[in-house]
């Protein structure tokens, strides 16, 4: 089930989306753009719905901050301002669609689930990263003229490390990713299969996958001339 975060300072307005939305998705919220960001860095969230008009950090704020920090999840934003450089300015920030308020809820709906389409569509598409090319749609990962094949889970993890190098992940947001929230499996899993991908990746010129301790892990590939 896809997870959304409703940032919106008004009780009541989140209240409601939270109850249109919870018959079809896993609802997070949050009561301003601050509280969103630190609920992203704790959880798996696959869209944010954004009020513009929030204290201590605004939606507009808060899109730049996600993108900044790598997050590429789509985000719809919600205001009662409905004038045109509101909206250049929203998608500017790189927010992906816009409503104005009041919502129509079946609208919103369709919304979303266009947003989440897409999103997962571009999950399907190959990445180049630190001179190698994962492909999702055969599990590989190449580099010049030496190439592997991954077991299933294996490629999902080093895919997910590979799109965002740099960031920390948890092992609670790596199970929920790769093996979903409801699985049965201990968090020694991804221990267990970051060992496995270590392993193989002697022979892709320094791509690395680094504990973090106490946190998580996260990949790191080698800086350009090294």
């Amino acid at each position: 089930m896809a997870v959304i975060l409703i940032a919106e300072d008004d009780p009541n307005v989140r209240l409601l989306i939270s109850h249109r939305l919870k018959a079809n998705y896993e609802v997070l919220c949050a009561g301003d753009g601050r509280d969103a960001l630190a609920t992203m860095e704790a959880n798996r969230v696959d869209l944010l719905i954004a009020d513009i008009m929030m204290p201590r950090m605004d939606g507009f704020e808060l899109v730049q901050n996600l993108r900044r920090r790598g997050f590429d999840i789509p985000v719809l934003m919600l205001t009662a301002n409905q004038s045109f450089d509101a909206k250049r300015m929203g998608f500017r920030s790189g927010t992906d669609d816009y409503m104005t308020k009041p919502v129509n809820y079946e609208e919103l709906l369709w919304r979303i689930h266009a947003l989440l389409r897409r999103s997962r569509a571009l999950a399907d598409e190959a990445i180049e990263v630190g001179g190698a090319r994962l492909d999702p749609l055969t599990y590989t990962i190449s580099k010049g003229v030496t190439s592997i094949e991954l077991p299933k889970k294996e490629f999902e993890l080093l895919f997910k490390l590979l799109a965002f190098p740099g960031r920390i992940y948890t092992k609670g947001q790596l199970m929920d990713d790769i093996w979903g929230s409801d699985s049965e499996s201990a968090e020694d899993t991804v221990k267990t299969h970051v060992s496995r991908l270590r392993g193989r990746l002697k022979d892709f010129g320094g791509i690395e996958i680094v504990a973090v301790k106490g946190i998580g892990y996260k990949a790191e590939i080698p800086k350009e001339g090294q």
